[in-house]
């Protein structure tokens, strides 16, 4: 994704937040070189350290293309606001004038994907499965996968990713001053629709630096 310099992460500190609050994304697995489509797998995932974890339908296409190359990427974005064109405009300026935007978080995470299967290594799915479960609901008490649905998680695959490289964007409003940033995260703030709270908490956060 294109990145401007106004909108790069500030660093880990700033996306890696981002990432573990937004806790689903998008897989994309590229495969090989005669594959005219990429897989893209809509999916939960939990990052640990510098390693996501997740699981999916054995059935699922992605395997086919991982078989092909283990490449990954993932994409989370969030936390996104539409904002107004007359919005862009304070005190004696034009509102007709004012330009459209949308303000949004964006992370995409790269690396190795490693597959786990119950049947070549048992209890590889099921010590995901635990992962997701601990970070996910930490106070529901839940029967063990690996006790309890042995069976069933013959039917499904875990995934190991090693992220080698991360791209992070933080568009909110970078590339106009302070006056006009806190103008719109104002509107936000009085607009009060789903994202927009976050939005305008992303504009005053980098802001502040």
């Amino acid at each position: 994704m294109f990145i401007a310099p106004v909108d790069a992460t500030f660093g880990e500190e700033e996306w890696r937040p981002f990432v573990e609050a937004h806790s689903f994304g998008h897989l994309v697995a590229p495969g090989g070189p005669r594959r005219e489509i990429p897989v893209v797998v809509p999916t939960q995932f939990v990052l640990a350290g510098d390693v996501v974890w997740l699981h999916l339908v054995r059935a699922n296409p992605v395997f086919g293309a991982l078989a092909q190359s283990p490449r990954v990427l993932l994409s989370v974005a969030g936390d996104w606001a539409y904002i107004p064109s007359s919005w862009k405009a304070i005190g004696n300026e034009d509102p007709a004038l004012g330009i459209p935007t949308t303000y949004y978080g964006a992370v995409q995470l790269v690396g190795t994907a490693t597959v786990h299967d119950e049947r070549t290594s048992p209890g590889s799915v099921a010590t995901i499965l635990r992962r997701q479960l601990a970070a996910f609901q930490p106070d529901v008490e839940v029967a063990d996968p690996g006790e309890a649905h042995g069976a069933k998680l013959l039917g499904i695959l875990g995934m190991e990713i090693r992220v080698e490289q991360v791209s992070a964007k933080f568009k909110y409003g970078g590339n106009v001053d302070e006056d006009h940033r806190l103008a719109v995260a104002d509107r936000l703030v009085r607009r009060g629709a789903p994202g927009d709270d976050a939005a305008a908490g992303h504009v005053v956060r980098r802001l502040k630096g």
